[in-house]
């Protein structure tokens, strides 16, 4: 298991960008919409992990509501594995509540899913697979 990214949810995606290209000093990825979950994403590719930036689409979107319930910021952190649905299935042998019980298709064309926050200390986990 390693850290894959860290999930931002930002208000505008355009603004922000702006800042993090100048914080990181390179340029983000194009932007990629995810219609699943209604966000536009761009990341950043960095050494050890990649910055995601996420805007919600749609007042419905789990950004939209994040931002609207918490503000700005760290939304989750992302771990890529080499098998998630084994994964998924040890964490929930083991009690730990999951939001998503099988992977779904997330940006990158990468498997997802998030482990529920009251199982992790208030942390929404992901984990991440490349699609083989």
């Amino acid at each position: 298991m390693k850290l894959a990214h860290l999930g931002i949810a930002v208000k505008s995606l355009e603004e922000s960008v702006k800042v993090f290209e100048k914080i990181f000093g390179i340029t983000a990825s194009a932007a990629e919409y995810v219609e699943e979950q209604k966000v536009n994403v761009r990341k950043f590719h960095l050494e050890n992990c990649d910055i995601e930036l996420l805007e919600g689409t749609d007042p419905e979107s789990p950004i939209s509501k994040y931002i609207e319930k918490k503000g700005e910021g760290i939304h989750h952190v992302s771990f890529e594995v080499n098998d998630i649905a084994g994964s998924l299935l040890k964490l929930k042998e083991d009690g730990i509540r999951l939001i998503n019980e099988t992977p779904r298709t997330g940006a990158d064309n990468m498997l997802i899913a998030f482990l529920h926050p009251k199982s992790a200390n208030n942390i929404l986990i992901e984990f991440t697979q490349k699609k083989k």
